[in-house]
């Protein structure tokens, strides 16, 4: 790791405009994989996991059956359905807090105006397998979907060698009641889920991470279906001063080490601090700040607007108010992310690339419609015929007003 003493905005270009660097390859060879399925359905869909997965399949192998799950709980590590229990609880605590109620307001004149909530009828989840089977992404994105009311989810993800899913994938999406799950992964897999198949039926929403052909993937079958956010590499940013341990942030920075092309970075007011960490975590890819104060900190932190945040001083209330742009916060020593990785109850699906300025992490409302609901009675919309008629004349769409004046003759 090297250490930037922070002076200009300049310096850290870098890290500000990382973004997604898309590639003209990749974008053309996605484009073929999703027109392909567009157009051919199983047929393409089976070519292409041949070509990409190694594995021979038939159309009727793609849906995994009761034999495939039941199979799965023989394989399965010892006490994990029971730890998976208290998982479940803690993120259905936190998104059944989310959750919407429908309204209405109505006046003396008979205008009633209101919101309607509705889930999306069908969501596919997309789960990843390939240098790590990501078998906790499967409970943060089904279990919010769940809660919202979703009528059908429906799973895919790539196959091994000889054509199976990770046990433990398979058996979290049978506790959560999954409808569907295929064996499929890739952009091929994200183009079926988008345009349907023979096999495979189309969804309304694609949700869950994946490499950069899957996240391209995303990004073309955007318009034709909803999807969540298109996800890069894996952030973390530490915000921490002299009473901070650095044994924690190095095992923290350690941690997202682990992840392939992440971004890992300290920013502290500690000289001390600095030299200490990186001294012991020569081998993390990534960067220190040294600042001035804390609160310049929190000015960097929220221009870079990483996926995962954490606040390592004593008293990380204070400074957690003047977050702005973060997909998710961590405050204090006992906090490290990984407990939001697997077990605390947001959602690890978190935007990445700085767009957690724009973006939040997955929730309930990723799988909720809002419909308005207008209704007026004759005095009511009398009330309103002057303005109507002076902005309908300004856009010269008579015919609106005429739908109006009607009701009146």
């Amino acid at each position: 790791m090297k250490i930037i003493r922070f002076n200009s905005t300049k310096q850290l270009e870098k890290i500000y405009n990382r973004g997604f660097v898309k590639s003209r390859r990749v974008e053309d060879k996605v484009k073929q994989i999703v027109d392909d399925v567009r157009l051919f359905g199983d047929e393409a869909l089976l070519r292409y996991t041949r070509k990409f997965d190694k594995i021979k399949l038939v159309a009727k192998q793609l849906k995994v059956c009761e034999r495939d799950i039941s199979g799965a709980y023989q394989n399965i590590t010892p006490n994990f359905v029971s730890s998976l229990k208290v998982i479940i609880e803690n993120i259905n605590r936190f998104y059944r807090k989310e959750l919407k109620k429908s309204w209405k307001i109505k006046d003396a004149d008979g205008l009633v105006l209101g919101e309607n909530f509705q889930p999306v009828d069908r969501v596919g989840v997309y789960i990843p397998a390939g240098t790590a089977p990501l078998v906790s992404t499967v409970y943060m994105t089904v279990l919010p979907a769940k809660i919202a009311g979703v009528k059908k989810i429906i799973l895919i993800s790539p196959p091994d060698k000889n054509g199976a899913i990770n046990p433990h994938i398979l058996v979290v999406a049978d506790l959560l009641k999954v409808d569907e799950i295929y064996r499929v992964g890739g952009a091929q897999g994200i183009a079926a889920l988008a345009f349907g198949t023979k096999t495979i039926p189309k969804v309304d929403k694609i949700v869950g991470p994946g490499n950069m052909y899957v996240s391209e993937a995303k990004r073309q079958v955007f318009g034709y279906v909803d999807i969540d956010m298109i996800a890069g590499p894996t952030e973390l940013v530490i915000i921490a001063n002299r009473t901070s341990d650095p044994k924690y942030i190095i095992a923290d920075l350690k941690a997202q080490a682990e992840h392939a092309g992440g971004l890992a970075i300290l920013i502290t007011n500690s000289k001390a601090l600095a030299k200490t960490v990186k001294s012991q975590a020569a081998n993390v890819n990534g960067s220190i700040i040294l600042t001035k104060n804390l609160e310049q900190a929190m000015e960097i932190s929220n221009t870079i607007a990483p996926e995962h945040l954490e606040i390592l001083v004593r008293n990380p209330q204070r400074l957690v108010k003047s977050v702005r742009n973060a997909g998710a916060v961590f405050l204090g020593h006992f906090s490290p992310t990984a407990v939001g990785d697997y077990v605390a109850g947001p959602s690890h699906v978190l935007p990445t690339a700085g767009t957690a300025r724009f973006f939040s992490g997955l929730s309930v409302f990723d799988f909720i419609k809002s419909i308005h609901v207008i209704s007026y009675s004759k005095k009511a919309l009398e009330k309103v015929k002057e303005p109507l008629e002076k902005v309908a004349g300004i856009e010269g769409l008579s015919q609106h007003l005429e739908s109006v004046k009607v009701r009146f003759e």
